[in-house]
């Protein structure tokens, strides 16, 4: 009896469909392009993130120095001699500690002293304070100024007699500025006024800082 043979013949895919080749490398296609484009989001990404610290860390980490002025200053009592060259007032002034950086500026007592041609006439104290972010600390002082430390000078007699009595004004400010509470750096304010003096009307002509 003769034995029958069996042909095996490749099962179909059940939708009754086969993918080429062709179709297998535009798949694989697809994927590369989907990688390269996840790789592109992820770059983009990280160099937006170094931006924003480049950024961040140029403007709100940078740390300025504070700056101290004198603001609206009147006198009273102003009283002068050219006999015996001589003067003496009574000096009112507001001490502004300015603070442009984006944490406060806490400063030590400090002292402002008021001099006629490099000669003391007058001192303040400063008290102890803080400058908050971006903000400006105003301290009201009052100062006697006079001539009892001066000797003699001709110099004073001629601007008194001219009309015009320039006086000079420094300070300087030791402190911290305070960046998210974890960074402190030292920062020095300084100042030097030059203030000019209307002798006749016993008022304040001109008043410059640096």
């Amino acid at each position: 009896m003769a034995e029958k043979t069996h042909q095996a013949y490749p099962l179909a895919p059940a939708n009754g469909y086969t993918r080429s080749d062709g179709e297998s490398l535009s798949e694989d296609e697809l994927k590369r392009k989907k990688r390269i484009k996840c790789f592109a989001y992820i770059g983009i990404f990280i160099v937006f993130q170094i931006a924003v610290m480049t950024v961040f860390g140029l403007t709100v980490m940078k740390v300025k120095t504070p700056k101290v002025r004198l603001g609206t200053s009147t006198l009273r009592d102003f009283t002068s001699s050219t006999t015996a060259p001589s003067f003496s007032t009574t000096f009112n002034t507001q001490i502004r500690v300015k603070n442009t950086n984006w944490g406060p500026y806490k400063f030590d007592q400090g002292i402002v002293t008021f001099m006629y041609q490099g000669t003391p006439v007058g001192t303040v104290v400063v008290p102890k304070g803080k400058a908050g972010m971006r903000g400006t600390k105003k301290i009201n002082v009052i100062v006697s100024l006079n001539t009892a430390a001066l000797p003699s000078s001709s110099t004073l007699s001629s601007e008194l007699s001219g009309g015009v009595l320039t006086l000079t004004s420094e300070a300087k400010l030791t402190g911290k500025v305070e960046l998210m509470l974890i960074m402190k750096k030292k920062k020095s304010a300084s100042m030097n006024c030059t203030i000019q003096i209307d002798v006749s009307g016993q008022t304040v002509k001109s008043l410059e800082c640096k």
